[in-house]
């Protein structure tokens, strides 16, 4: 991760730290809402309250913020993941997986589309990440999944689709929200969607991977 400008002195202050905050929040709205290519220098600090002098002094490129917004989120994502506990019931984790998933969703929107957009450009940000950390994450849990099924505490899967499942399903209320309201209608687009989304999903993948609440 390429570092901000002032956090190479020796001696980082609060004023400095506050001033990255600043920035990198105001690159997260200027991204999320144009992409990397859309988005400009000048606009993120017009929403940050700064001149672009000021800002340039802590990020010396728009390449440099975008990496350090696009690392933040990848180790955001993947705590969720990290969570999943193999001495853990299978029902209690899938079903805990599939709502903190969607609570990441609700709550960090910019986030999500932030990340997408990354990922369809190619990931040139975090290819080394998605090869490496979040690889050995993902085989590590998928190890987890197939001692499960092996254990005949689930059906047999593939365990990199089922998490690829999850992850599409879930992000899929972050990353097309507008869709989703405009279809539920004004009656159901409330906070409560991603509830009935959660009792929805829980369903679909304990029903899926054929496990009965006697296993619990």
């Amino acid at each position: 991760m390429a570092l901000p400008r002032a956090a190479k002195t020796q001696r980082r202050t609060r004023i400095q730290e506050a001033k990255e905050e600043q920035i990198l929040e105001a690159a997260l709205e200027v991204f999320s809402l144009h992409g990397f290519r859309g988005a400009t220098v000048d606009q993120i600090a017009e929403v940050a309250g700064m001149s672009k002098p000021n800002l340039l002094y802590y990020f010396r490129t728009k390449e440099a913020m975008h990496r350090a917004l696009i690392t933040r989120v990848l180790d955001t994502w993947l705590d969720p993941l990290r969570e999943f506990d193999a001495a853990g019931n299978p029902v209690a984790e899938i079903r805990s997986y599939i709502r903190r998933k969607l609570e990441m969703a609700r709550d960090f929107p910019r986030e999500s589309r932030l990340f997408a957009n990354e990922i369809l450009q190619g990931a040139p940000n975090i290819e080394d990440e998605l090869k490496g950390p979040l690889k050995s994450l993902v085989d590590e849990k998928a190890a987890v999944i197939r001692a499960w099924a092996k254990a005949g505490k689930i059906a047999k899967c593939d365990p990199y689709h089922l998490i690829f499942s999850i992850w599409s399903t879930t992000q899929h209320y972050a990353d097309f929200d507008v869709q989703v309201r405009a279809v539920l209608g004004q009656d159901q687009s409330g906070e409560g969607r991603f509830e009935d989304a959660a009792r929805f999903l829980e369903q679909l993948f304990v029903t899926g991977l054929d496990i009965s609440e006697e296993q619990a």
